[in-house]
């Protein structure tokens, strides 16, 4: 197996590094405090100027082209830096991803431009319903057929970026009479149709420059050419999507996890305890080589699951495998990082608590670690039978 990076998924990793630490890091403590929103769509205007926004969709719709490999490099690097900024890129391109699949010529042609220059700030996914999360077949938000379209009726919880969201890709139930999953369709809403409405946001443990906001739809029609892909198709939509998105949330862990430890590495190396770094103490040593395994195997499980995608074979038992190990060991390296600051970890002095907080949410979006599991176990024993 060749594990080295094309020289475009280099180029890619060492641009996105440099906007990173140019524009996102000197800005996400303010993010933190709930500041600082118009550089925040500024940095997102700036990401979708240099290609990231569309990573993996054609370059006749002004995407990158560059492959899952490459987007899984980038995100790291923005989630070192940010992982607020880092979660609203992740979500964007895989609304483009999700287009780009399943939806007409004429929606690409709409819509994936307008993702990849900026037009629209971010891509949001109306999915998760109070009572659908893990179980998004239980979903009760309907579309009823109406003249020359649908009306929609429902609302959506935890909706990253729906504050300042250009498209919504909306799912619903079109046929309540059809089994469980049977009978669910996929929509593209943009953000100023009336009858969608932002609800209140959500004050977060961490992640906290990025919105997340309930979605109301309040009888909001839209034109039978917002159908994407098949009605009552759209469940087996959402479940591969989900399998893509695990590979970015994986990567945010990864860069999290890799800010926590660089900052845990070099405090260690200054801080003097017993007359000696402490760096140079055993018990130290041994906590960064448990949490540079981590780090690595995190990296080997993303990069396998996005060339298995790249390449056109199943992924989604690598994908889980990925965001599975990658979000557990960044809940790992960041208790770590506070753990080797000692007292100054705990205080807002230092970023290693905030890094904690924003790891937290990655073992539970895109699919829990516990759902995680069962997917995993599932196409294991499927593959003995």
């Amino acid at each position: 197996m060749r594990f080295e990076l094309s020289d475009e998924e280099e180029m890619i990793r060492d641009a996105a590094r440099r906007i990173a630490a140019d524009r996102l890091a000197p800005l996400a403590e303010r993010l933190d405090a709930g500041e600082g929103r118009e550089g925040f769509l500024a940095n997102l205007r700036s990401l979708a100027e240099n290609g990231f926004m569309a990573l993996n969709v054609e370059a006749r719709y002004g995407g990158t082209e560059a492959g899952t490999v490459a987007f899984a490099l980038a995100i790291e690097e923005l989630a070192h830096a940010c992982a607020s900024t880092a979660v609203t890129a992740s979500v964007t391109n895989m609304v483009g991803e999700v287009i780009q699949a399943v939806g007409s010529e004429e929606q690409k042609a709409l819509h994936l431009p307008r993702l990849a220059d900026g037009t629209y700030p971010a891509g949001a996914f109306c999915l998760t319903e109070s009572g659908a999360g893990s179980d998004p077949a239980g979903m009760r938000t309907r579309a009823r057929r109406d003249g020359n379209g649908y009306v929609l009726a429902g609302s959506k919880i935890y909706i990253t970026s729906a504050e300042y969201a250009g498209l919504f890709v909306v799912w619903a139930v079109t046929d309540p009479e059809a089994p469980k999953g049977k009978g669910i369709s996929c929509f593209l809403v943009e953000g100023n149709t009336p009858g969608l409405v932002i609800g209140k946001a959500e004050k977060k443990m961490g992640q906290t420059g990025s919105a997340t906001n309930i979605v109301h739809f309040e009888e909001c029609r839209v034109t039978a050419d917002a159908l994407m892909g098949p009605e009552n198709g759209g469940f087996r939509t959402a479940v591969a999507e989900l399998a893509g998105g695990r590979i970015g949330v994986a990567a945010i862990s990864l860069g999290i996890a890799r800010a926590a430890m660089d900052a845990a590495k070099s405090y260690i190396r200054e801080r003097k305890q017993f007359g000696q770094s402490i760096a140079d103490l055993q018990g130290p040593q041994w906590m960064v080589a448990d949490r540079e395994v981590d780090l690595e195997a995190s990296r080997l499980l993303i990069l396998q699951a996005a060339h298995q995608k790249d390449a056109g074979l199943p992924f989604a038992k690598a994908a889980s495998m990925a965001k599975l190990f990658a979000s557990e060991a960044a809940h790992r390296c960041t208790d770590t990082a506070i753990q080797l600051h000692g007292g100054a970890g705990y205080c807002r002095d230092y970023p290693v608590e905030r890094y904690a907080r924003d790891a937290r949410i990655t073992r539970i979006y895109e699919g829990t670690s516990e759902i995680q599991r069962l997917i995993i176990a599932r196409e294991t024993l499927k593959a003995v039978a």
